[in-house]
């Protein structure tokens, strides 16, 4: 399944406290729950967050899943690109 860099756009997302990151996550996995429910393979991997922005990874059949998801969802998709490949330290020993 590919796999996606979600760019959100949120305003001082950097300070929110872990109740305000833990209630977000929630919707999240509700609406990713309830998209699975119709046979919709999206899945969040894990998200980094900085001051202003989160840059989410996703697993999905297509990016349109992704989009569905940031509308349903109510997060904004800045920016979803497909990630082609994952290099790693390691990957200069082989």
């Amino acid at each position: 399944m590919p796999r996606y860099m979600i760019e959100r756009d949120i305003p001082e997302i950097g300070t929110a406290d872990h109740d305000a990151l833990r209630e977000a996550a929630g919707k999240s996995n509700g609406v990713l729950n309830d998209m699975k429910a119709e046979r919709k393979n999206v899945q969040w991997e894990h998200s980094y967050v900085t001051s202003n922005k989160t840059f989410c990874i996703y697993l999905a059949d297509n990016a349109e899943l992704v989009d569905e998801h940031a509308q349903r969802s109510g997060f904004p998709a800045t920016k979803v690109t497909e990630i082609k490949r994952v290099i790693d330290p390691v990957t200069a020993e082989g």
